[in-house]
């Protein structure tokens, strides 16, 4: 599990990426990829920010599952499995709606996204290949399409083939509640452990 950090801490690390043009306006979501990336668990952290103000964290993939890096993203891209570009800025990217029509989440259909292709069919999610800048439907979700669940599951199996998704239902359901309130589109800043 990623290491914890203070506010201070992961402000200070966006704001001295390349790509970092502002801190939002409003809520925007802050991922922190594992550097042990234990295959196919929940091994991230996802910050809420309002701003500069922290207002919760909870566990997520910001990485595909194993079926998924185990030739599974053939069916999506024969490429490889998308894996959203570390240490990186993604502006108003997200915007609420349906995943799949079923749950509520946060869709990418606020603008493109920074990803790799990882097409060498193991079990490890790796940046490989050259960026790539596109509509990948890669959206923020939840393990369940029962809101109602409880019981945290630990394993991404195919929940994730580049989406960044959520098993800690009652936070992921205060996220959304308070996103969906607020409107208007989510940045989204993921970093590598530090």
């Amino acid at each position: 599990m990623v290491k914890n950090y203070t506010d201070i801490q992961l402000l200070d690390k966006v704001k001295s990426l390349s790509s970092f043009k502002n801190i939002p306006v409003g809520y925007w979501l802050l991922g922190v990829r594992s550097s042990e990336d234990k295959p196919n668990h929940f091994d991230d952290k996802i910050y809420l920010f309002d701003g500069d103000k922290f207002i919760m964290v909870t566990s997520c993939t910001t990485n595909p599952g194993t079926p998924i890096l185990k030739n599974g993203f053939k069916s999506y891209n024969k490429e490889g499995a998308a894996v959203v570009s570390a240490d990186t800025w993604h502006y108003d990217i997200w915007k609420y709606g349906l995943h799949k029509g079923k749950m509520p989440a946060l869709l990418q259909i606020g603008a493109e996204i920074k990803i790799h292709r990882d097409g060498d069919s193991d079990d490890k999610s790796e940046e490989l290949g050259k960026e790539q800048h596109g509509w990948y439907g890669i959206n923020f979700h939840a393990n369940t399409y029962n809101l109602s669940a409880s019981k945290n599951e630990n394993v991404i199996a195919g929940w994730s083939a580049g989406c960044q998704v959520v098993n800690d239902t009652p936070k992921y359901k205060k996220i959304i509640e308070l996103i969906k309130a607020k409107g208007g589109k989510i940045s989204y800043c993921l970093l590598n452990e530090f």
